[in-house]
């Protein structure tokens, strides 16, 4: 697989989770320590770890640490690569005839 679309997938594992889906809904009002974004969710701090990895390494989530804690928040930068990505590839750029002889 390409570069390019290691990237792009994951941006979209990024989306494919519904306990990171939930953490993105909490993230919409603001930046989130991670006690905070435990003490909503029922999952555990290494699951909650995990989850935010994935969204960090996507480009969705940034993060800071703060002595222990570690913040989150939506990157504005991140959510707008998501949503080119996206358009860009279920935009059907027109008629393609690919030299399919079965019909």
């Amino acid at each position: 697989m390409s570069n390019k679309n290691m990237d792009n997938a994951k941006v979209f594992k990024a989306f494919c989770d519904e306990n990171r889906l939930q953490i993105l809904e909490l993230l919409r009002s603001g930046e989130k320590c991670a006690c905070v974004l435990l003490a909503q969710l029922n999952i555990g701090q290494s699951t909650l770890s995990h989850h935010m990895k994935i969204m960090v390494q996507s480009g969705i989530v940034a993060s800071r640490n703060e002595g222990k804690w570690t913040y989150y928040s939506i990157s504005l930068q991140g959510a707008q690569v998501a949503r080119d990505l996206l358009v860009d590839l279920t935009t059907v750029d027109g008629e393609s005839k690919d030299g399919c002889s079965c019909t």
